[in-house]
């Protein structure tokens, strides 16, 4: 998950001076960022995929643990949730 996350931040740097880019000076330094941003984000596609199957793998090998950690997972979210809206109408 960190190496997604590190992935997903050199995307957000590698992109965020398109909107403050008025007009490239050239056509090939525009392709060769487009370039450098769809590498950036197909490496990030494939950790999100890897992730995804890293999870699906271990929820199939332990299922009635995975549903008591999302049972808690989901009470606590919950409590919280049920916790907050109580606080706001007083």
């Amino acid at each position: 998950m960190e190496t997604l996350a590190e992935d997903a931040r050199a995307l957000m740097a590698a992109t965020a001076d398109v909107a403050g880019e008025k007009v490239s000076r050239s056509p090939q330094a525009s392709r060769r960022r487009a370039g450098q941003r769809k590498e950036i984000a197909g490496r990030v596609r494939d950790k999100a995929v890897e992730g995804a199957q890293a999870a699906d793998k271990t929820v199939r090998e332990n299922p009635y643990q995975a549903i008591g950690i999302a049972f808690g997972v989901g009470a606590l979210i919950g409590y919280l949730v049920a916790r907050r809206c109580s606080r706001g109408g007083d």
